[in-house]
Order: C-alpha cells, then sequence, then structure tokens
C-alpha cells in the first residue's frame, strides 16, 4: 500500500485529511493520499499567481528540457506508474503499460512544441490605413491555470494538462479523481526530479465542493476539465469570465459499409474498441451500425468476437475488460441492461454481473431512448443496429447529444468524404475505430461533447494568447 503526501508549490506536504483508495477489483486499500482542503488548495493558488511572471521567464528551451528529462524518467519507471493504474483504477495491466507510453509521447510532443517558439508576420499595407507597418505576433503564456482530471485515464490525461502548460510557461494547480490520485503525485514526484521549479506545479487530491472555489477564481486564467458532462458544463457556467476548455463525454458510434473488408478483424478490432478497460473510455465503441448487406456476418463475428474478449483480475495479463470503477457503476450498467430487457431487446452475449465486473455486453435492436443508446454508458456494452445506405448512417451516427469521434469502415474515399463532411464530430476516423488517439493529434468534441482541442500542440494555443507588436517604417 503507498502512502503520499500532497505536493504543494514544490513541497510535500499533509492534507486536512486522507483518501483510502480502494482498488475497484476486490476492494481492498491500495493506497493512503492525503487530501487537501481549503486552506491548501489557497496555498497552491497563491503560489501559482506569484510564481507565474517567472514560469513565463523561462526559455523556451529550458521548458524544453525539463519536458525531455521527464520523458526519459517516465520511459524508465513505466511499470511503477503501471501499477499503480491499475490498482487504483481497475485497469488491466497491459493497457496500463500502454498508458504510460502515451504519457512519455505527450511530455516528448509537448518538448517538441516547446522548442519551436513561432512569430507570425503580417504585412498591413493592405489598406490604406496599414501602410508602410508590418505587424508580429507572438504568443504569450495566459497565466496560472487550475486542471480537474478524471479516473480513467490518471496519468496521461494528467499529462495532457501539465506539459503543455510548461512547454507554454504557465503555472499548473491540479485536482485529480479522488479514486486515482498516485499516478499524478507520481508525475510530480518525476517533473521535481526533472528540474521544475517550484512553484510551478501544485497536485491536491481534494473534494469537489472545494476545488470549485477555485474554477471560478480570477486568478487562474484557464480552467481546463476533463470528466463529466453535467459537471463540465456546470464549472463553465460559473467560469463564465475565463477562458475553459471541457473534454467529456461521447457515445461514440463506429460505421461498417458493405465494401468493408475482413469483417471478422474488424469485429475483433471493435469488440477490443467496446469492452477495453470496461469500456471506460469517453471514445469507447458503443454504437455499432452495419450496412444491412452485410448484417447477419457482421453480427455473427462481433458475438464470437465479444466472447472472446478476456474478463477478471485487471492484474491478470491476459485480461482486457476488468471491474468498472466502483459499485454504484456497476448497479447502474445493471440497471440499464435490464431496461432493454421489456423493449423486445435481443442480448446477444453477456449482460451478467460480477461485482464489479460487466461480463462484455452486445445488444441488438435497442429502442435509441434508452439510456444504452442516447446516454454515455462508459461501460462494456455496445449496440448493435442496421442501416440501409450512407445517408441513413450519418443521421444515425449524428442523433446523439454528443460529438466526440466516429469510425467509418469503407474503401470508397467519396463516401469517407461525405462522413467527413456530414457527420457531427470532432474527430473522424477512417478504416479504424472512433476510440484510436495518437497524443499529437487535436482531439476533442463539438455539442455536448466539449469545447476546445487537446495534444500537446493544442492545448499550446490555449493556454497562450497573442500579442502584437506593429512596427512603423
Amino acid at each position: 500500500m503507498r502512502e503520499m503526501k500532497l505536493f504543494l508549490a514544490g513541497q510535500w506536504v499533509d492534507g486536512e485529511d486522507v483518501i483510502e483508495v480502494h482498488a475497484p477489483y476486490d476492494q481492498t486499500v491500495v493506497s493512503r493520499i492525503a487530501r487537501g482542503g481549503p486552506s491548501q488548495l489557497e496555498a497552491a493558488a497563491e503560489a501559482a499567481e506569484r510564481f507565474a511572471p517567472q514560469m513565463a521567464a523561462i526559455p523556451a528551451w529550458q521548458r524544453a528540457a525539463i519536458l525531455e528529462r521527464a520523458a526519459a524518467l517516465i520511459k524508465e519507471q513505466k511499470e511503477t506508474l503501471a501499477r499503480t493504474i491499475s490498482e487504483e483504477a481497475g485497469k488491466p495491466i497491459t493497457l496500463a503499460r500502454g498508458e504510460a507510453d502515451r504519457c512519455h509521447d505527450t511530455f516528448a510532443e509537448a518538448a517538441r512544441v516547446a522548442r519551436d517558439p513561432r512569430i507570425e508576420t503580417q504585412d498591413l499595407g493592405g489598406y490604406a490605413s496599414g501602410e508602410g507597418r508590418l505587424a508580429l505576433i507572438r504568443r504569450v503564456p495566459i497565466g496560472p491555470v487550475f486542471a480537474i482530471t478524471p479516473f480513467n485515464f490518471p496519468l496521461n490525461l494528467v499529462a495532457h494538462k501539465i506539459a503543455p502548460a510548461i512547454a507554454a510557461g504557465c503555472p499548473v494547480v491540479l485536482k485529480p479523481a479522488s479514486q486515482t490520485p498516485g499516478a499524478a503525485l507520481l508525475l510530480a514526484h518525476i517533473l521535481e526530479e526533472a528540474g521544475l521549479p517550484e512553484g510551478a506545479l501544485s497536485v491536491i487530491p481534494s473534494r469537489g465542493s472545494d476545488a470549485q472555489k477555485l474554477a471560478t477564481d480570477d486568478r487562474f486564467k484557464l480552467l481546463t476539465f476533463t470528466g463529466s458532462m453535467d459537471i463540465g458544463w456546470k464549472l463553465k457556467q460559473l467560469a463564465w469570465r475565463k477562458r475553459v476548455a471541457l473534454e467529456m463525454g461521447g457515445n461514440a458510434a463506429v460505421v461498417i459499409a458493405p465494401d468493408a473488408g475482413d469483417l471478422e478483424a474488424i469485429a475483433a478490432r471493435i469488440a477490443g474498441a467496446a469492452y477495453g478497460y470496461a469500456g471506460q473510455s469517453c471514445i469507447s465503441v458503443q454504437r455499432i451500425y452495419a450496412a444491412e448487406a452485410i448484417y447477419n456476418d457482421v453480427r455473427d463475428a462481433l458475438v464470437a468476437a465479444t466472447g472472446a474478449i478476456a474478463w477478471g483480475d485487471p492484474a491478470d495479463e491476459n485480461v482486457v475488460c476488468g471491474p468498472v470503477i466502483d459499485e454504484a457503476n456497476a448497479v447502474r450498467l445493471e440497471d440499464w441492461i435490464g431496461q432493454t430487457r421489456h423493449h423486445r431487446t435481443a442480448l446477444l452475449t453477456g449482460g451478467e454481473r460480477h461485482g464489479n465486473i460487466i461480463t462484455p455486453t452486445l445488444l441488438e435492436g435497442v429502442d435509441r431512448t434508452q439510456p444504452v443508446v442516447a446516454n454515455e454508458v462508459f461501460g462494456p456494452v455496445a449496440v448493435l443496429e442496421a442501416y440501409e445506405d450512407l445517408e441513413q448512417a450519418i443521421l444515425m451516427v449524428n442523433d446523439s447529444r454528443y460529438g466526440l469521434q466516429a469510425g467509418i469502415y469503407t474503401q470508397d474515399i467519396n463516401a469517407v468524404q461525405t462522413f467527413w463532411e456530414e457527420v457531427e464530430a470532432g474527430g473522424i476516423i477512417h478504416n479504424d475505430v472512433p476510440t484510436w488517439r495518437t497524443d499529437p493529434m487535436p482531439y476533442g468534441g463539438v455539442k455536448a461533447s466539449g469545447i476546445g482541442r487537446e495534444g500537446p500542440r493544442y492545448t499550446y494555443l490555449e493556454m497562450t494568447e497573442e500579442r502584437m507588436l506593429v512596427i512603423r517604417k
């Protein structure tokens, strides 16, 4: 069992009390983490405001060097980070190692961004008022950043807040999820070792009600939040005077066209994306739309692929689908699956609950108003439905309050272009699942899925603002 203090502006301090973190799989206590209260949060805010001018003055090459050293240390400490993620979040250990690898990539990319500061030039002579004048536009740090991260990617989603902030020259106060604070605190250790100056970072696990005060605090110039839709939009309303970036939910859809290709391979890929880590990703496959001409073949292949997903103890190297995060969510999923049975829905496979584990579940013929279709299921549950033509498939994909990512399997480039033009989502993935992501790309959604984009270069833009110099002959 690990015991950890708070990281408050470069110092390891006690909190007002302690969070006991229970493993989602068997409820054993795996961590005891100091929890900050109002006094620690206020001290972190004061430190961030005080250090902001010094942070902005650190040369870009020095910020890049810190990020590069941190990336190397993340690679060295990969197994410790992965074990912490797996124990606290219930993430299968092989997937937890993958998250640690991605964290390394996020820091490496942020270092590249820091090493490439750009100045835009604009000749203003296109109008008489600008004759003889030249504009130079640089980006400067926005100032202190308050970041809130969820339980499901407790290392790499933290990295997507902290690493670009270091690249941009912004101090950060981070509130990690109370269920999974260990990885964020280990990352603070790594950054301390990498030479991050005191004052640049605070990691304060805390109650949401306490942290909410910082979300509206004028000392923070950006609120960046990843988590549930309800909380995110509430924070946006409260923090209306400042810049806000929100990455929230989804019920990602994938379309399988008649010319998709090897259906068994596609089904295996979709099953991994729907049930890996018990479906606890904003872009886990939730809705599967197959063309009528191949529907029966797709259904058979998906039933077989779903049945082949190994579920159980996340410490088992073979397990892909572990527990959901807690009993409340296991009960919720059990109830949502149960609701569909009253509407003549076919349960093709799965649907069982074993403690906090929901076995990989594939449903057919579900009414689109049911929670497993209309809401973000955030569990190992997927629904299958047939479509007649591409236009109908696009309407079905768009029949959602969310718009994070969508996927389409087809060899028809015209269909891909139409899908790209008409589907309301932040990203379209061709010949792969919408769950696919590489960390340098712009990632984010539309509609209820959020505002803003992540990916180090794109977050860097969120964390900086333009400052112009006009030069006159």
